[in-house]
């Protein structure tokens, strides 16, 4: 049976990557991530993206991510080169792999002229690894924006209505009923005024809802920023000019470039 193009998630949790892990598109890859959606957990299948034994290793990769179960999309990628070099990914195998894939796969293979047969069968195509990072995520500067227009939308709406309301009674008071038998407006005079207090209660505790709930999302996004968590006493260690994100990763032959908030050091190997 032929599959859809399935939809990319607005807002992953996590994204599996397969590309190569010493290649300079998993670090723009990164790099997009970090400043577009510091929230999302990257996954990385370190891949073989050609010659022999490559296409293999991308579908074994693309298993591996599909096995996991809580990954959101997975980013196929590879930088430019010949089509020699982008060839694994005409290969049939890698086709089928990818449209097989329970997950929605974006590929970013090449540049912008280059087209392989994964990118046929991707639910989406991307002109370049960055590129499908940031269709992958979404801009965490946009998303404060979007949260500071609706909190301004709200207090808009809720003033017109409180205007609204009290139009509506001041209507009903210059009405010919009200106007003449002044005892019976007297008696409701103390019922106005508790309701608009009561509105105002109302109104207030809306507002201070929608600060709050707005606070958490910029407490959450402002926690993820790098500088501050390196302000922490956190680092970051860096071999090949690849961060190391894993234990596994870790080469204890290699030199080391430790980042700490005030600076960087250097341990070189002899």
């Amino acid at each position: 049976m032929k599959r859809g193009k399935r939809k990319i998630p607005f807002f992953p949790n996590k994204i599996g990557i397969v590309t190569a892990i010493d290649g300079a598109a998993i670090r723009d890859m990164i790099s997009v991530a970090e400043r577009r959606f510091p929230l999302v957990e990257l996954i990385i299948a370190p891949t073989k993206v050609q010659g022999s034994g490559a296409a293999e290793d991308i579908v074994d990769s693309l298993h591996k991510l599909n096995n996991l179960k809580d990954i959101d999309v997975i980013i196929v990628a590879r930088g430019g080169g010949s089509i020699e070099d982008l060839w694994a990914f005409n290969e049939e195998i890698v086709a089928r792999a990818i449209y097989n894939s329970k997950i929605p796969v974006i590929t970013g293979i090449g540049h912008e002229i280059d087209f392989t047969i994964a990118d046929f069968v991707a639910d989406l195509r991307a002109p370049t690894p960055s590129v499908a990072m940031e269709i992958a995520t979404p801009d965490k500067n946009e998303l404060i924006n979007a949260i500071n227009y609706a909190v301004e939308h709200m207090e808009e709406l809720i003033e017109q209505s409180v205007y609204d309301y009290r139009q509506r009674i001041n209507d009903v008071l210059d009405s010919y009923m009200f106007r003449y038998p002044l005892e019976k407006v007297r008696n409701f005079y103390q019922k106005i005024d508790n309701l608009f207090y009561k509105i105002s209660q109302q109104i207030d505790k809306k507002i201070l809802l929608a600060e709050k709930e707005t606070q958490k999302y910029f407490s959450i996004i402002n926690s993820y920023d790098i500088e501050k968590t390196l302000k922490k006493g956190f680092t970051l260690i860096k071999q090949d000019d690849n961060f190391v994100t894993r234990k596994q990763f870790y080469n204890p032959g290699k030199s080391v470039s430790i980042k700490f908030y005030d600076g960087e050091i250097k341990l070189e190997k002899k």
